[in-house]
């Protein structure tokens, strides 16, 4: 699939959002996006298929909506099925797949005045708490030994484990002793 789409101003009305879309956009995500499409417009399309259901870029459609857009540019995407399914799915997790250059990061959103790094997806304190993150991150990966972190390295030195506890309170003793340890945690309730 070598052959490019072109890209269309495709009427917002005439769009709806993935109903299978398995990414979820918070209230401060969407804000993020919307910041970013008033300072630099729409650098990217989306992508939408045939029936006009967005397939990639929902979360830039609801920010466009929410902004008052009566148009939006888009790439028609001739996927179907279980195809088009499995590229929205990549599309979100091969950004989550990359990681962040904490010192190139830091240096160059601390080099933008405060309504570009607004507009950059940074409010007051999230660089910080990012890089703060990073460093524990980078704090838990030094107890591995050298031929693990080589051997994961393509896992962009992030691991995850499921626990299960019994109950709530278990939940909250176990979250707040590997809190205690300087480990980088979130709470997953099923």
């Amino acid at each position: 699939m070598d052959t490019l789409s072109p890209i269309e101003t495709v009427a917002i009305a005439l769009l709806s959002q993935d109903p299978a879309n398995v990414r979820r956009h918070s209230p401060r995500n969407i804000q993020a996006i919307k910041a970013s499409l008033q300072r630099f417009g729409q650098q990217k399309p989306i992508v939408i298929d045939a029936a006009h259901v967005v397939r990639a870029g929902n979360g830039t459609l609801e920010a466009a909506r929410q902004l008052g857009w009566t148009h939006i540019q888009a790439i028609r995407s001739a996927l179907t099925g279980a195809d088009a399914v499995a590229y929205a799915i990549a599309d979100n997790r091969t950004a989550e797949l990359a990681g962040w250059d904490a010192d190139a990061l830091a240096a160059q959103v601390r080099s933008l005045d405060g309504p570009l790094q607004q507009a950059a997806g940074f409010a007051d304190g999230e660089l910080d708490a990012l890089l703060a993150r990073l460093s524990a991150a980078d704090a838990a990966d030094g107890d591995l030994s050298s031929a693990d972190s080589q051997a994961d390295a393509h896992l962009n030195n992030v691991y995850e484990i499921a626990v299960e506890c019994k109950d709530e309170a278990d939940q909250r003793q176990l979250f707040a002793r590997l809190q205690a340890e300087g480990r980088v945690c979130r709470v997953l309730t099923l």
